[in-house]
């Protein structure tokens, strides 16, 4: 809800529209991938960009698991998936976060992620040039390094503006 209160305050949701109408890469990053959604458990009523379909929802509790979910976690890579390209199955990554996505598209979903529950850890639309994590790929390694060069691969020169 903060979130969203923000960017209408500094109008930076008609930026975003902008940037996925021009079809410009767009990688979001944690509450970046979970504001690209309808709506949220944190926020009740409160709308968020619905760009893609779908509704982040809470961990739900599980004995032996701790929420947030903090620390490394393997991922499972789609086939084909351009962002994790070169990147093995099951590598890890870190997450720090209490809510997960549940797509409604699973053409969007990138990667899945166990932890308690199996979860949608990101999304890849190349048709309109969209990806998201719920991990942090900044704080993950040489993995997380290898995905923001990835990203910027296939930004070509847009990413130059």
């Amino acid at each position: 809800g903060d979130a969203m209160e923000k960017l209408h305050k500094y109008n930076l949701v008609s930026v975003i529209r902008e940037v996925n109408e021009k079809q410009i890469p767009f990688l979001g990053i944690c509450l970046g991938l979970q504001l690209l959604f309808e709506e949220s458990d944190e926020t009740p009523g409160v709308k968020g960009l619905g760009v893609l379909p779908g509704k982040i929802k809470a961990i739900p509790p599980k004995k032996g698991f701790k929420i947030p979910h903090m620390g490394w976690n393997s991922i499972q890579i789609k086939e084909g998936a351009r962002l994790f390209q070169g990147i093995p199955q099951d590598a890890y990554v870190y997450f720090v976060h209490s809510y997960y996505l549940d797509a409604e598209n699973r053409s969007d979903v990138a990667t899945k992620t166990e932890y308690g529950i199996s979860f949608d850890s990101s999304v890849a639309v190349p048709e309109i040039n969209l990806y998201a994590t719920q991990f942090h790929p900044e704080k993950s390694g040489r993995v997380g390094l290898k995905i923001l060069e990835n990203f910027a691969k296939l930004g070509g020169d847009t990413l130059v503006r």
